[in-house]
This record gives C-alpha cells, sequence and structure tokens, in this order.
C-alpha cells in the first residue's frame, strides 16, 4: 500500500483529500480496540464524490487512515481550536470521545514522530510538488480540501451540521473572489431549494492543510469543504454510497469549481492582476 496517490491535471485546481484512506498497517489494527478496528471516523467515498466534476483537476489523496495519523493536523501537534474537543495528531479517541486503542496501546512520544515520519512528510511532500508544478504553469494554485463528516457529533459540535462547511480562516487563506463564489452556490435559492443548508467559518475553520498553505500574496489560494455525511452516504455502517443521493450534492460542488475553474482562467488571479 502506498502512503498516497497523486492524480496530475492540467487544471489549476488540486484536491487535497487527507482522510479517506483506510490503510492501517496490521500491527496497528492489532492494538486497536473494537471501536478503533471499525475506523467510523473516515471521510468516506471522498474520491467517488468528487471525481469527474472537473476536467483536468489534480488529486493528491492520502491512503493512509486518520487514526495512523491525521495528515490535516499540525505536525508539531498544536490545536488549531484551543478550547474545542477535537483529535489529535495521532489519534487516541474517536470523534465521540471514545478511545479506540487497547489498554497501554496509544501511541508514544517516539512513535508519533516515526508516524510523521513514515506518513505525514510524505503525504504534505507530494502536496507541496504539485502545487508547486500548477503554480508554474499557472502562475498561482487552487488547494481545494475535501472533507466529510457525520451530521452529528456532540463531542465536536451541538446540534446538526449544516451540508456545507465552507473553511477559509476568516478570509485569510484564499482571494475574496473564490470565497465568494463558493459562498454563493452554498447559499443560492437552488442550494435551499434541495435541502441544503451552510455555514462559512463555522465550526470548521480549515484545518491546518488550508491555514498552511493558503497564502493568496504568493499565488496560492486554499479553502476547505466540509461535507455533512447525509448529504450523500449512509452514516453509519456499512457506509454506503448513495448514488441517487450523491447526485444531488455533486451539482453544487460541480458548479463551485467550475466557476472557480472560469475565474483562474480569466487570469484574475495572476499576482499581477
Amino acid at each position: 500500500m502506498t502512503v498516497f496517490d497523486v492524480i496530475e491535471g492540467h487544471s489549476p485546481i488540486i484536491l487535497g483529500q487527507p482522510h479517506g484512506g483506510t490503510y492501517v498497517p496490521d500491527d496497528l489494527l492489532a492494538r486497536m480496540n473494537d471501536v478503533g478496528n471499525v475506523l467510523e471516523d473516515t471521510d468516506w467515498h471522498i474520491t467517488k464524490l468528487y471525481d469527474g466534476l472537473l476536467d483536468g483537476t489534480t488529486v493528491v489523496k492520502s491512503n493512509i487512515h486518520r487514526y495512523v495519523i491525521d495528515c490535516n493536523r499540525d505536525p508539531a501537534g498544536v490545536s488549531l481550536y484551543p478550547g474545542q474537543n477535537t483529535t489529535t495528531l495521532c489519534p487516541t479517541t474517536s470523534f465521540d470521545g471514545v478511545n479506540i486503542w487497547l489498554d497501554g496501546q496509544a501511541p508514544s512520544e517516539d512513535e508519533i514522530l516515526e508516524r510523521r515520519a513514515l506518513y505525514h512528510v510524505p503525504y504534505h511532500k507530494a502536496l507541496e510538488e504539485q502545487i508547486s508544478r500548477v503554480k508554474a504553469k499557472h502562475g498561482y494554485a487552487i488547494l481545494y480540501d475535501c472533507h466529510s463528516i457525520r451530521s452529528n457529533i456532540p463531542f465536536l459540535f451541538e446540534g446538526e451540521l449544516p451540508i456545507f462547511s465552507i473553511g477559509t480562516n476568516l478570509g485569510a487563506t484564499c482571494d475574496a473572489r473564490i470565497e465568494a463564489i463558493v459562498k454563493k452556490v452554498c447559499f443560492s435559492d437552488d442550494a435551499k431549494a434541495s435541502g441544503f443548508d451552510a455555514v462559512l467559518n463555522g465550526r470548521f475553520k480549515g484545518g491546518w492543510t488550508t491555514r498552511h498553505y493558503g497564502q493568496p500574496d504568493q499565488g496560492v489560494h486554499a479553502i476547505q469543504m466540509e461535507l455533512a455525511q447525509r448529504a450523500y452516504m449512509l452514516e453509519q455502517a456499512p457506509w454506503s454510497y448513495l448514488p441517487d443521493v450523491a447526485n444531488k450534492v455533486r451539482q453544487p460542488l460541480s458548479q463551485i469549481l467550475n466557476q472557480i475553474n472560469d475565474l483562474a482562467r480569466s487570469d484574475a488571479l495572476q499576482p499581477d492582476a
């Protein structure tokens, strides 16, 4: 099993997918308890959901499950949401706050460093290489970080999560016109008619990936989309992909990517534009 997969495209848009992987090395799987072995907190089917929405997108996806290491966490282990419940670089609990390791089997500090070198560093090296390649080709790069999560997780947030949670770290990680495109589609009457709701910079303001790479003044724009999983799949085992349901949310996602691509093709995002 490779740490990550890369599909190189010709568009200025890169799809980051850090949490869709389900691979756990056998020795680690044997150390997980029944809660951990279920791998519930996966961004299930995220690659399939975005497949074919825009021709020519580059995709960088991790194949390693987030319980091994979370590729969307600060490698130094610093929390992005101080004072709020969250999971760590090498998680010890599920999103429900329940231990995922057998007694005495949680990763040590040395093991965390080892996992970081084996999995976190290679994924981000691949992402950095693609950002550099795309920026060299177009003069800028747009990282669209793809995420999904269960709609209801009391340990992490109150109530039911909106279908679309848009994160730009309060507008700091991308050009305002990119944020405006995503907001317009997600808050549109068409989206509301489909039963979709949305929030901008709510509980999820953009993870470490978005905040780390999003440097608009340097020609790199980043935005995170956290989707509530009820929009495209069963939210409990067996976590089946539901094509008829998913096709409805694929429409606004396609609009978002194509409109951002159109903006980029107009050269409006060139640093000297």
